[in-house]
């Protein structure tokens, strides 16, 4: 029984329990509202702090007023969310989320702290406050930050094209309607496929017509990225450690299998492998070269049943007359290109030293780990075209990141580009290295076979973050993509991306080739996208631009004041970017991780994009160097003319620490102690040796205990552009939640997030678009037209990976890889999947 004694009610345990949560929350608002007052941020945590101690201790000593002092501060604070974040549903979320949850709760308290008061009030207070919190989280499966201009896709005629060939043409470079030759389909990396079997009237009914098992499970740093190669009636690909296998296209099993023992030591950040290379010799047609000499045939593999232990051996000499008139050619993570024959997989005895060629010849000391090619060669006028990662973060001096060129059936080595030495074109003098440092190329490149061209999209040098100690080669090639002449590995023309840039803004994408819309008729073209979200339009016989650059006031300052640039290049033609980040922007799923994250932003330098690195204080790199788009590239319908673009929307959280303190704090570079590079994001710190600083990187900005990202979502998406004007057409979040959340648990929930992604797209002429790339582990279609996903399937490990589309007797099947990916936090897995329509 309960008697109401001074206006306060008897039979208190609830009321006390309840003002014993609030009065926590009340305490971390008010500390955590007074600092941010110090910084020059918010009053609204410290005030709201405030009132709900007020209310907290009322609740616990049972009067009523506690219950009236919540609700003035809930109604307050729906104020403020409005004024603050306006109608964008996620800005709500931690501001308001939480206090009408514990609303609920206070209004199932009433009657306990005025006995008297009529059920019908309290419980329909109850009930009002349930059905609000019910109907946000109900809008959480609405879509959000989705935008449609309205305007039909351009339509479908011949508006742009891949980069023109000569005879005789490589598959490479004209692909067979079903074929898909190159790692973006063809040398102009348009990742369009002809075929339109599969349509957006019944891409529903996509079911999976088989499952390979790679058997490569790296465990360390794992990521295979591959997207294989389909030629003729066989799949090719690599494993995530450089093992060569291929495929029936029709079902999957295996024809043979290479291993050329790259070592777990080998790996650098991530053990990928993104594709391989075909060649065939041009007097050889394709069915010819890829016929199989008898007696060379593998065991034969079902799909479901594990790898055999056939392996070729790399002294093997050569098969049958014609043995090698097609061949697959592979980078390793250990750096050496690998050649073998098309038919049978065993090695190429007439290409380098009996199928291999080492490429560190001529780089110095290399440890395991820091020269890697984890991106297919590209194949220009039989010249092999490669690039190599050099390990980040370890030291200024690192190996070369020269591009070197291969013949490619003797693989001997036609010319080696080395910016600091450009008086030298092959190996250098004895006693001698390639320039130590140099900005690398660990992407893709494109290939012209009628300019002759290969354009390379570059980094920064080794020290990524510090600038001061560039060479003048380093800081005219940095961030550029380079145009070299196949037949002499000499510049034809540059174009950068950035100035003396310390953001780690490498051009990690592939170039596309297209013949670009003009007065008259069309311009030879390409592409570029970049991690700063801009994309560039080239006439690619020369470098100029086609579309609109500014040249944009930037900020300075930094650990380096007098190296930045005072303006940077910026796109007028298109941007994936979006608007600079703002306190309101911080996030989390209560009040309190939303406050830490405002703390967090005020004790940070940010000052927009290119905000340079700093060492008394954090910095907000955004996007960070995830941002933008990465190696996935673009997609480019070449009838409809439309970019197929998805992005990423996360920034970093960067420190700059002085030498001492690294070397106080014990780091080192991979090579002295491998202990410090985890196999998650970038959270650690890392030594550069031999510079000024170190650095850390918390990559997505994340809170350390709950893991939730400080920028509110959504952190990734996907674009369709008109390639013609570079407008918007559309875009939308990329990314459920089904893998994300608090405490880096999976939340299971379907809504959409937009997520970070990984990986590129694929663009079909029916108008479809497929991609997984982001981190809840699906594949989907979506549609050119409107964006609408239309159809997904749950992959057995994280999609990060480019599809691509083929077809076999007649059935078209979509195929990706399902490797996961230690950075993205998806499963590992070693599944290439494929799906088609029901026969």
């Amino acid at each position: 029984m309960m008697i109401e004694r001074d206006g306060r009610a008897t039979g208190r345990g609830w009321p006390i329990t309840l003002g014993v949560v609030i009065g926590l929350l009340a305490l971390a608002m008010i500390g955590g509202g007074a600092w941010l007052i110090t910084l020059g941020g918010s009053w609204y945590y410290a005030l709201a702090g405030l009132a709900l101690l007020v209310a907290a201790v009322q609740l616990a000593r049972g009067l009523r007023s506690g219950a009236w002092w919540f609700f003035g501060v809930l109604a307050a604070t729906v104020l403020w969310t409005l004024w603050e974040s306006g109608l964008d549903y996620w800005g709500w979320i931690p501001r308001d989320g939480l206090l009408v949850l514990l609303g609920i709760a206070v209004a199932l308290c009433l009657p306990r702290l005025v006995p008297h008061t009529r059920r019908p009030v309290w419980i329909g207070l109850a009930v009002v406050l349930a059905l609000v919190f019910a109907g946000a989280f109900a809008l959480v499966f609405a879509p959000h930050n989705v935008y449609h201009s309205g305007q039909p896709l351009p339509a479908a005629g011949r508006v742009a094209s891949a980069a023109p060939v000569i005879a005789p043409a490589q598959p490479a470079n004209a692909p067979a309607a079903g074929d898909w030759a190159a790692y973006g389909r063809n040398n102009a990396a348009t990742r369009y496929t002809p075929l339109n079997q599969i349509t957006p009237q019944n891409v529903d009914q996509l079911k999976q017509a088989w499952v390979f098992h790679t058997g490569d499970l790296p465990k360390k740093r794992y990521g295979a990225e591959t997207t294989p190669l389909k030629i003729g009636d066989r799949l090719y690909l690599c494993t995530a450690r450089n093992v060569l296998i291929a495929l029936d296209a029709h079902d999957g099993h295996q024809l043979w299998r290479y291993d050329p023992k790259v070592q777990t030591s080998s790996i650098p950040y991530t053990a990928a492998c993104r594709g391989v290379a075909y060649y065939a010799t041009p007097a050889v047609s394709a069915e010819d070269a890829l016929a199989t000499p008898p007696g060379d045939q593998a065991p034969a593999q079902s799909a479901s049943a594990p790898p055999p232990v056939y392996t070729s051996h790399i002294a093997a000499a050569p098969g049958a007359p014609g043995a090698c008139d097609a061949r697959i050619i592979e980078g390793t993570l250990d750096g050496r290109l690998i050649a073998v024959d098309a038919a049978t997989g065993k090695p190429c005895a007439d290409f380098g030293d009996h199928g291999q060629v080492d490429i560190t010849r001529g780089m110095g000391e290399t440890p395991a780990g820091y020269v890697a090619i984890t991106s297919a060669p590209t194949i220009v006028r039989g010249v092999v075209v490669t690039g190599h990662q050099v390990l980040d973060g370890q030291r200024r001096w690192a190996p070369s990141g020269v591009i070197l060129g291969y013949d490619a059936v003797s693989g001997k080595l036609r010319w080696a580009w080395d910016m600091v030495h450009p008086e030298r074109n092959g190996l250098p003098p004895p006693g001698k290295t390639f320039a130590r440092g140099t900005p690398d190329m660990w992407t893709t490149a494109t290939g012209d076979e009628q300019l002759g061209l290969v354009y390379i999209p570059l980094g920064a040098p080794t020290g990524q973050y510090l600038s001061s100690s560039r060479r003048p080669a380093e800081n005219e090639y940095s961030d550029s993509l380079v145009a070299l002449d196949v037949s002499t590995g000499r510049p034809a023309w540059r174009f950068q991306s950035q100035q003396h840039g310390v953001w780690d803004y490498d051009l990690g994408s592939q170039a596309s080739l297209v013949d670009f819309p003009a007065a008259g008729g069309s311009v030879p073209a390409l592409v570029l996208p970049t991690k700063q979200g801009d994309m560039y339009v080239l006439d690619r016989r020369t470098g100029q631009p086609l579309t609109g650059i500014d040249r944009r006031p930037v900020p300075g300052g930094g650990v380096e004041p007098d190296q930045r640039a005072p303006t940077q290049p910026f796109s007028r033609y298109h941007t994936v970017r979006k608007s600079d980040l703002t306190a309101s922007n911080m996030w989390g799923l209560t009040p309190v991780d939303q406050l830490a994250c405002r703390i967090q932003f005020r004790q940070a330098d940010y000052r927009g994009v290119y905000t340079p690195p700093t060492s008394r204080r954090p910095w907000i790199e955004y996007p960070g160097y995830n941002g933008g788009s990465d190696w996935g590239g673009v997609a480019i319908d070449p009838h409809r003319g439309v970019i197929v673009a998805n992005y990423n929307d996360i920034p970093n959280y960067d420190r700059m620490v002085p030498r001492a303190q690294a070397q106080k704090a014990g780091w080192k570079p991979r090579d002295e102690d491998d202990s410090n590079n985890k196999a998650g994001p970038q959270t650690t710190g890392f030594a550069q040796l031999d510079t000024p600083y170190g650095y850390t990187i918390n990559a997505g900005w994340r809170l350390p205990v709950t893991k939730m990202p400080c920028k509110e979502p959504p952190y990734g998406g996907i674009q369709a552009i008109d390639l013609k004007t570079g407008r918007t057409l559309w875009d939308r979040p990329l990314g459920t939640a089904l893998r994300n959340g608090p405490f880096g648990l999976s939340s299971h929930l379907p809504f959409t997030i937009g997520t970070p992604n990984n990986g590129g797209s694929v663009v079909t002429a029916s108008g479809l678009i497929f991609i997984a790339a982001a981190t809840d582990d699906l594949i989907r279609a979506i549609d050119l037209a409107s964006g609408k996903t239309l159809w997904t399937a749950k992959l057995p490990a994280g999609g990060q990976a480019t599809p691509i589309v083929y077809r076999a007797d007649g059935r078209e099947y979509l195929v990706i890889m399902a490797a996961g990916h230690h950075f993205m936090e998806t499963p590992e897995g070693d599944s290439l999947v494929a799906y088609a329509l029901p026969q």
